[in-house]
């Protein structure tokens, strides 16, 4: 038996003594060409149908669902969050590309440049990072580690990802006096005037409220991008491309959050629920927000998750500095006359420092999701992006464990490997920070970290509970070690 080629109709049907007439070389080419793209698209629709699968069953929405991945470095091997690894012959040549994870998802720009005008970003870089202690300390918390071995530490990550769109001219960083001077030393390009430094903690209603009021005197139509200095994020480009369709919503006046495709069920974040779309071009992927859900139990977030109708809540919110201040003038009069106060006198150090003192103290510490997220949803007026990029808030041990690389069965180690020593071990993470040798026999998924002056042995399930030792700490005199 003999195979025939796809082609051996028309070759034989044409043959002749004389070379081949170039219209059927032509045919014959269009048609192996096509055979091709069928071929890569074949893959990339099984990739699709695999993508789209969840322990064995289909979802019953698989608009809004994700393969179950254990940290941003594990979805980042997704097709739909590298989409490099797409076959090229299945791409059309258009700007969107379809994606399970969303109906339209952004995987290039708006022309050649990413920097978007009039966009200004900042960076509230707060909070001690109780859970990652005591890796993590009041006066060195977790936005100034390299958790991850990559050589930069998640602030320096942050300004990395976020240049691209505004340059260090509109790049800002929200601080409190305690950590001005390591971020300076990390940021070696911010600006020394984009730097605002908050005399206390008051939450991150406070911290963004002050950049907008500080930022609507500089550039009455700017629109601001509050992003955590502390989150680690896989698939820069699709981040990127969220940003750019949560201005484009922005510029219609809405506040616009980020919302994160859910791996599993968390408990430990909060949760959006989409509402209806909203149809603007620029940022086809855009929906109302329904409601703003808190951390609900397990049974609750396997609940949302089965819907297909919730994103995690990432604490991204993009929108005219104006709006913002109107928002917060509604729903949190006072908090709001007080910023602008400040605002009003800010370029005046001696001013600036006399307002920061009689005035901050008495401001409301409350996070902005409380503050005017919430209500303003009740209202329709805030709208969801969501983003297929890998997200993680690093917020314990065990969710730190699964950003380090590891040997099978071996636990993660995140300093010098020449100082764990281990047999007949599984999972868990080390954390060699005092020089001494650590050697573990016969134990599973335990959580070490060995500093100068302390150690805390703990289980990656008990992880989320750290925080409990940081107020005994402070309860029983401990307060030089945190």
């Amino acid at each position: 038996m003999s195979l025939a080629s796809p082609f051996a109709a028309s070759s034989s049907a044409q043959a002749a003594p004389n070379a081949p007439s170039n219209t059927a070389v032509e045919a014959m080419f269009q048609q192996i060409m096509s055979a091709v793209h069928n071929s890569a698209n074949s893959s990339l629709e099984r990739q699709v149908r695999d993508g789209l699968q969840m322990n064995g069953s289909r979802l019953g929405t698989p608009g809004y669902t994700t393969p179950v991945p254990g940290s941003p470095q594990l979805r980042a091997k997704s097709p739909f969050l590298t989409p490099s690894s797409i076959p090229q012959l299945a791409v059309p040549p258009s700007i969107y590309v379809p994606s399970p994870l969303g109906d339209n998802v952004l995987t290039g720009y708006f022309g050649p440049i990413r920097e978007i005008p009039g966009f200004f970003v900042v960076i509230p870089a707060g909070g001690a990072g109780t859970r990652l202690w005591p890796l993590s300390r009041e006066n060195h918390p977790k936005f100034l580690l390299d958790v991850t071995l990559k050589g930069r530490s998640l602030i320096q990550a942050t300004w990395d990802r976020l240049l691209p769109l505004t340059g260090p001219t509109r790049t800002t960083v929200v601080a409190g006096p305690a950590h001005v001077k390591s971020i300076m030393e990390q940021l070696p390009d911010l600006l020394s005037h984009n730097l605002f430094c908050e005399p206390g903690p008051k939450d991150s209603m406070a911290a963004i409220g002050l950049a907008a009021a500080i930022l609507v005197r500089r550039d009455p139509d700017a629109v601001i991008g509050s992003f955590a200095a502390d989150h680690m994020i896989s698939g820069d480009d699709a981040f990127l491309s969220a940003v750019t369709e949560a201005v484009q919503v922005a510029k219609k006046n809405y506040l616009v959050t980020i919302g994160i495709a859910p791996s599993h069920p968390s408990t430990g974040f909060g949760y959006v629920r989409l509402g209806d779309k909203l149809g603007i071009s620029e940022a086809p992927n855009a929906r109302l927000v329904s409601s703003f859900k808190e951390k609900p139990d397990a049974r609750t977030a396997a609940q949302y998750i089965a819907t297909g109708n919730y994103r995690w809540n990432a604490g991204m919110f993009v929108t005219k500095a104006v709006v913002l201040l109107e928002l917060l003038k509604q729903y949190k009069p006072e908090l709001a006359e007080g910023l602008e106060k400040i605002a009003e006198v800010w370029e005046d150090e001696a001013l600036r420092n006399k307002a920061l003192e009689t005035i901050w103290p008495d401001l409301e510490k409350i996070p902005i999701d409380n503050a005017v997220a919430e209500p303003a949803a009740l209202e329709g007026k805030v709208a969801v992006v969501p983003a297929t990029f890998g997200w993680d808030d690093v917020g314990d041990f065990s969710s730190l464990a699964e950003l380090l690389p590891a040997e099978a069965n071996q636990p993660r180690i995140l300093g010098d490997s020449n100082l764990v020593l281990t047999d007949q071990v599984a999972g868990g993470i080390v954390v060699p920070g005092s020089g001494r040798l650590v050697a573990c026999l016969g134990v599973d998924d335990l959580v070490i970290v060995d500093m100068p002056d302390t150690l805390l042995v703990t289980t990656r399930a008990r992880s989320q509970e750290v925080k409990k030792l940081v107020k005994k700490c402070k309860e029983q005199g401990w307060r030089s070690l945190l």
